[in-house]
């Protein structure tokens, strides 16, 4: 797709096989890399070809190891703009610690908040993400922050391969009710709401009450992210006893564990449908959960960087070779 030699794409140890379909839809080849892991711990990273006066970007998700996979990218945002970078683009398809967007208690860091700072501190010009937990954590950066969204072929998959003509779409509890909303105006489909409490900092919450009809219905939930599978379980129990059809749920990113996996297929959930953001070796092989990669969507926001293109376009809807290249 380009032929110019001044962009860079390199992988930290999670975004390996994501940079690979990155470079695959760019026609290029993956920056020389490694990372080093020593006994006691320690993390050493290195840039196995020069990057002097090159544009930069290091793809690395912050998920199933949050702590190794942050300060991985503080060492290359270091590395590369201590070998004389000209610009370093840190692109995170998950951030994990996004979650930590607010002090809801006393005595708790903004967890968010010293990530972005840190991330900055270390050399990043520009990040690329997508769904973050809270949309306002594009306010944590001072430097330019491209949030992208996984509606649009999550949306298209089922609209693809799914009669949608009596669906309703559910939003799990009142905080991603206008993240539903969207997916509902795109998909052209009423809405409902599931009312969930969390009392602890733990991965269980109750469901209350379900707001709007679902009777006869196909239900499909859409969510940012999954860790255990317990609350998009219980949302469909909670689906079923009001009487709606088949459930079905999409996920922005799924981090679920063995036993979520477990859940997930022991469950009323026909299929959940989840985004390549998080590279998650225990999903790959369920029937009950599909991927779909965005990495085609990355790809195309980096070349409109790269070459001085807009990328508003990309957030509400995404160009037919993307949707082509993203396995739907």
């Amino acid at each position: 797709m380009t032929d110019n030699n001044e962009i860079k794409i390199f992988a930290g140890s999670s975004g390996e096989k994501f940079t690979e379909k990155i470079c695959n839809y760019l026609n290029i080849k993956p920056g020389k890399s490694e990372v080093i892991n020593f006994t006691e711990g320690n993390i050493m990273v290195r840039s196995n070809e020069t990057v002097r006066d090159k544009d930069v970007y290091l793809v690395q998700s912050i998920g199933l190891r949050p702590n190794n996979e942050f300060t991985e990218i503080l060492f290359w945002m270091d590395a590369f703009k201590r070998a004389s970078a000209q610009s370093v683009t840190a692109i995170i398809p998950f951030f994990s610690y996004a979650q930590g967007d607010k002090k809801d208690e006393p005595r708790v860091s903004i967890r968010g908040r010293v990530c972005a700072e840190s991330i900055e501190l270390a050399g990043a010009d520009r990040v690329i993400t997508m769904d973050l937990h809270s949309p306002q954590i594009q306010g944590f950066f001072k430097k330019p922050v491209d949030h992208l969204y996984a509606m649009p072929i999550l949306c298209e998959y089922f609209k693809n391969n799914y009669d949608l003509s009596n669906t309703v779409v559910v939003s799990p509890d009142a905080g991603f009710a206008k993240e539903a909303r969207r997916y509902s105006a795109y998909l052209n489909r009423p809405v409902a709401i599931g009312d969930k409490r969390r009392l602890y900092h733990d991965e269980n919450a109750e469901i209350l009450e379900i707001i709007g009809d679902v009777k006869g219905r196909d239900a499909l939930i859409f969510d940012d992210f999954s860790i255990s599978g317990g609350t998009l379980v219980d949302l469909a129990k909670s689906l079923k006893n009001r009487g709606a059809n088949k459930v079905f749920a999409g996920l922005s990113h799924i981090l679920l564990n063995d036993k979520g996996v477990n859940r997930i297929e022991n469950s009323p959930i026909e299929k959940v449908v989840s985004t390549d953001s998080v590279n998650n070796n225990l999903v790959t092989d369920s029937e009950r959960i599909k991927l779909v990669s965005v990495a085609p969507l990355f790809a195309e926001t980096i070349y409109r960087v790269h070459n001085g293109f807009s990328v508003s376009s990309l957030f509400e809807g995404v160009p037919e070779k993307v949707l082509k290249s993203s396995n739907i």
